[in-house]
């Protein structure tokens, strides 16, 4: 049952959609390479397409009916935005749920000093990462300071082309004989992933002092520019990410590489599905894009988290339907696709994979029945009947799609946020793009699976229904 390659079946006019809607998404991914700037570009956009701000609707006591827009923006970390349907919400809703963190290295608490000259910021690194892949490679720093008066500063350094970049240094090989005699996994440890921030020391200082001298000239920058102190570091959130922008790739431009196809190349097509539909819905439709799915989905921002489901209770109530029975209702009735990437079929490490399981580049959306790892611990394994009625609506869309397992079966694996939505008796099931490098500083995506996969969440908002 091998899958045509998607590409195949556009005319010229169709491969302009898919650049148009390419360029867009990476404009998304250099504007939001944290979570809090996603969620300000959800936001923002939500605005523009006459979404209304769910908490101003809740202060108005606004009664909600069909065809109504409206957006939730949680602690700037994470977003919803639904449309409302012509049937009760607790006939169930159709939504698009993906996650908008992405691995990377945070600057820890306490994290300023100087060794031998230079001065660093100490980290702790989040998510799945190789850390070797993290050092000798320019890199940015985003996030926001917040002082103890309220205000909250923005910081993103690296970015601009005048700016300067920070980097993480390496051995030189000259020195690293020892060093490359360890296991990938130890070769770089965490405890040195430490961030180069300075080097030039404050002339004219008292002698007392002349050995922090590098470290007073950097505290003497971030004053005049953020107005910050040292101590401020206690109550900042701050993210290091690769400088630069996404970029075409190959020499077709087929390919897009880019920080954080996991998880934005599924969130932007999400939440542009739901932002671009036209119309008044059957079944009213969501697009959930939430934070720390890489660190287990924990935390007040995160799927495991009470969030989404007090936000179904409001919207309950504001639509009518105020009771506990009509929000479990609401949740048990709805469908989703837990929109999250696969791992694209690579040549270069086939023996990772099992070949007719697997997800390749260019065969359209993925669907993952089941993740979790060996014996499917920790996964969430969708009915038949409802891969049934998906295969349908898309087949009748001609949408492409693959169907794929996370590597060998005895190898690793992975999850998403599907089982903890499942929880509720909701069908469930992970639909998403194949990716080269998951994981890594830049990683590889089709822009006809991008495509492929925003023409199905479209579709899938449109058409889900209840199944018997």
């Amino acid at each position: 049952m091998e899958r045509k390659n998607a590409w195949a079946k556009y005319d010229e006019a169709g491969l302009a959609k898919i650049e148009a809607f390419a360029k867009a998404y990476c404009a998304f991914l250099d504007g939001g390479k944290t979570e809090r700037e996603c969620v300000a570009l959800a936001v923002k956009a939500a605005k523009e397409n006459g979404f209304i701000d769910l908490n101003d609707a809740i202060a108005e006591g606004r009664a909600l009916k069909a065809g109504d827009k409206v957006y939730v923006n949680w602690m700037n970390k994470s977003f919803v935005n639904f449309v409302i349907g012509q049937e009760p919400i607790t006939a169930g809703m159709n939504i698009v749920g993906a996650h908008i963190d992405s691995p990377r290295i945070d600057v820890k608490q306490n994290p300023l000093y100087e060794d031998s000259d230079l001065v660093y910021l100490d980290t702790h690194y989040y998510g799945g990462i190789k850390k070797y892949q993290w050092v000798a490679t320019p890199l940015s720093l985003h996030g926001v300071i917040c002082k103890k008066d309220g205000t909250v500063v923005t910081v993103a350094i690296g970015e601009k082309d005048d700016d300067p970049v920070l980097y993480i240094s390496d051995l030189l090989p000259h020195l690293a004989q020892e060093q490359m005699t360890k296991p990938a996994a130890k070769a770089i440890e965490g405890e040195e992933l430490n961030l180069i921030i300075g080097g030039k020391p404050v002339k004219d200082m008292d002698s007392e002092d002349e050995k922090a001298s590098v470290k007073a000239g950097v505290l003497a920058i971030l004053k005049a520019t953020y107005g910050v102190e040292e101590e401020d570091f206690l109550s900042a959130e701050l993210e290091i990410v690769p400088a630069g922008k996404a970029r075409d790739m190959g020499l077709d431009r087929s390919m897009i590489a880019a920080y954080g196809h996991d998880d934005r190349v599924c969130a932007y097509p999400s939440m542009q599905a739901v932002l671009d539909f036209e119309g008044v819905p059957q079944y009213t439709i969501c697009a959930v894009l939430c934070d720390k799915e890489e660190i287990g989905s924990v935390g007040a921002t995160g799927m495991n988290s009470m969030f989404f489901e007090n936000i179904i209770a409001e919207l309950c109530a504001l639509c009518g339907e105020n009771s506990n029975l009509a929000v479990r209702r609401a949740l048990r009735n709805s469908r989703m696709l837990s929109s999250d990437v696969s791992a694209g079929f690579d040549p270069n490490f086939a023996a990772a994979f099992e070949k007719k399981n697997a997800a390749f580049l260019g065969r359209g959306v993925c669907f993952n029945k089941y993740t979790g790892s060996r014996g499917k611990s920790g996964s969430n394994d969708a009915n038949a009947e409802y891969v049934a009625h998906l295969r349908k609506i898309l087949d009748d869309e001609d949408v492409s799609f693959q169907t794929a397992e996370l590597g060998r079966v005895d190898l690793g694996g992975g999850g998403t946020i599907a089982y903890m939505c499942a929880k509720y008796g909701m069908n469930v099931i992970d639909s998403g793009v194949a990716v080269l490098s998951m994981h890594a500083l830049y990683e590889v995506i089709s822009k006809v699976d991008l495509y492929e996969a925003y023409r199905c969440y479209c579709t899938f908002l449109r058409d889900a229904k209840p199944i018997a």
